[in-house]
């Protein structure tokens, strides 16, 4: 195109840079406090790191982005095959049921096959503009499981093969597995931290 603008071997395209570097911010933001929370002595109580839930938002939001930019794209975007992925809807009575180590359980085997989904659309989509999105959603997750780590919950351990997990159905459109993406952050994870208590403030 005429009016394309190109950068030299280099030169970084400014505007992209800048928002890479805004991107990498709410993750920052969250090692950081984990590792307060790791080294800083004497504390009454453990620093609680996505407490005001304004980096898990972020994540929220940039998964928002990464639907709208799937909706949107109209060549190379497609998922090479249907993955497994978490249920998103929320039944209160039998979450509430359930003890603390069974909604992290849950939570994590969600964002563990939200992960093995979303490097497949790595892989499948040829759309380069889609990547960022992508790898970005997959950065978040990888995130948000060391905050669960910082929080004492304890790590999980990945079945074989996702076929033995309940509360799962499957997905063959790019765009449905990043709404369950969205829904799932939106959903069970903010749960799970308001839940578990690992706030010690309210927060709507």
């Amino acid at each position: 195109m005429g009016n394309r603008r190109t950068y030299g071997p280099n030169r970084e395209d400014p505007v992209r840079g800048s928002a890479d570097t805004a991107m990498e911010f709410p993750r920052l933001l969250a090692l950081l406090l984990i590792l307060l929370e790791w080294t800083r002595p004497g504390l009454p109580s453990p620093l609680r790191p996505i407490c005001d839930l304004r980096v898990l938002n972020h994540f929220i939001k940039e998964a928002r982005d990464a639907e709208v930019a799937m909706k949107s794209c109209r060549e190379g975007c497609s998922l090479s095959e249907s993955v497994t992925v978490p249920q998103t809807r929320v039944e209160f009575d039998v979450w509430e049921k359930k003890n603390a180590l069974e909604q992290a359980k849950e939570v994590q085997s969600g964002l563990w096959l939200l992960q093995q989904a979303l490097n497949l659309l790595r892989t499948s989509v040829t759309n380069t503009a889609l990547h960022s999105h992508i790898d970005n959603s997959i950065r978040n997750l990888l995130s948000i499981n060391a905050v669960l780590r910082s929080l004492n919950i304890q790590e999980y351990t990945p079945p074989a093969s996702a076929a033995g997990l309940e509360g799962t159905w499957s997905v063959s459109s790019a765009a449905d597995l990043l709404q369950v993406h969205v829904n799932f952050l939106r959903g069970k994870v903010r749960l799970l931290l308001l839940d578990a208590q690992a706030c010690q403030q309210d927060v709507s």
